[in-house]
């Protein structure tokens, strides 16, 4: 069965035809600058430019990364017209990602109208959360009218690392206990116990938990009135600096990409060097939180461009663990891009680095929802 996957942003698509069960990526690219003169007009026509790519192959059904399903959908689910209406539900909640979501999947009813299509929902795997780890201290009526309440995100990555982790702890994920570290531009931690998430740091939106590449992470609520009253910016103005110009790339003035960052630090840029020890500071506490939430952990995961790659954002963070008896060795620590186990022989926890497959995982959600 040949399933494609599909990854719609606001102006791009990422794409691959994977062949399962054999898991072989048969093609893939990602087309850019949808909507402008560079590139494609629309979404129809980048999935077009994708089919061209893929003549020479027949596409059985297709699968779709969908950002936010709300208290919707718990798990994936094959796309109909009530589907497609809950989503744009959710508009609200993700404005920046679901419309995009909604047009490819609409691109491809009208391209490829007899392939079954599935939406692979970034929160559901995040929707086992207990209710004191995903509600807010505010008044009821914030949930019951307005859904206010921690969703989470990269949800599809979390439960493929917890899933591979088990395997390579030679356990059932159902007896396992691990703390996910997705670290990218957007980096999201998550407590994943007997392999359900428990607790995330990414809150109602995408904004929350941890500093990245240009949203603030966490913060006090009451800066919000408080820069109104003093700047006289608009609620959405702060909103924009707070996801867009703020994070690393405004504790560096500047730098949001982790390879710059360290390049000026070497130079003996202080503005870097803090960026960077603030964003392992914030990843550490949440690895400790989570320590506490689980009663321990039997292994922590680093993913991401950012987890997979950068060791000494590695380094930052696990450095310092050891009273928690948690210990990595240094050597192993510095290869990068690839699966490895980066544990010390006297840490109680084990360390792995493991290259995230959200691709791969959709490819499987997919066919198990397609063949049975």
């Amino acid at each position: 069965m040949n399933i494609l996957v599909l990854n719609a942003g606001s102006s791009s698509l990422k794409y691959q035809l994977i062949a399962m069960p054999g898991e072989e990526v048969l093609v893939k690219g990602y087309i850019q600058r949808i909507g402008t003169d560079e590139g494609p007009k629309n979404h129809g026509e980048a999935l077009n430019q994708v089919l061209c790519e893929t003549t020479e192959y027949k596409i059985d059904a297709v699968g779709h990364r969908v950002v936010h399903g709300g208290e919707y959908f718990a798990e994936s689910t094959l796309l109909n017209n009530e589907v497609i209406e809950k989503v744009s539900e959710c508009i609200d909640i993700a404005p920046l990602h679901n419309p995009p979501n909604i047009q490819g999947i609409k691109a491809v009813c009208e391209l490829l109208p007899d392939a079954p299509q599935v939406a692979v929902f970034d929160t559901a795997f995040h929707q086992t959360m207990p209710k004191k780890a995903y509600m807010y201290a505010l008044p009821w009526d914030m949930y019951k009218k307005y859904k206010v309440r921690k969703f989470g995100m990269h949800g599809t990555s979390h439960k493929f690392l917890a899933e591979r982790v088990a395997k390579m702890l030679g356990k059932p994920v159902e007896e396992t206990s691990v703390i996910t570290c997705h670290l990218g531009n957007g980096s999201s931690i998550a407590a994943v116990k007997n392999g359900k998430s428990i607790d995330t740091s990414m809150g109602f939106t995408p904004l929350a938990g941890v500093m990245m590449g240009t949203r603030s992470g966490d913060i006090d609520p009451a800066i919000i009135p408080y820069l109104v009253d003093k700047t006289g910016m608009t609620a959405d103005e702060i909103g924009e600096m707070l996801n867009k110009e703020s994070g690393l790339i405004a504790i560096s003035e500047g730098m949001s990409d982790f390879r710059d960052l360290e390049a000026a630090n070497e130079k003996g840029d202080i503005k870097a060097l803090l960026a960077l020890e603030m964003f392992a500071y914030h990843v550490k506490k949440y690895i400790g939180a989570y320590l506490a939430a689980m009663n321990g952990a039997d292994a922590i995961v680093f993913a991401g461009g950012v987890g997979e790659w950068q060791d000494e954002t590695r380094r930052r963070i696990l450095e310092n663990l050891d009273w928690l008896g948690i210990k990595f060795d240094a050597e192993k620590n510095k290869i990068i891009g690839k699966e490895v186990e980066i544990t010390d022989e006297v840490s109680k926890a084990r360390i792995f680095v493991i290259p995230t497959n959200e691709e791969l995982a959709i490819a499987k959600e997919t066919m198990k929802l397609v063949t049975t």
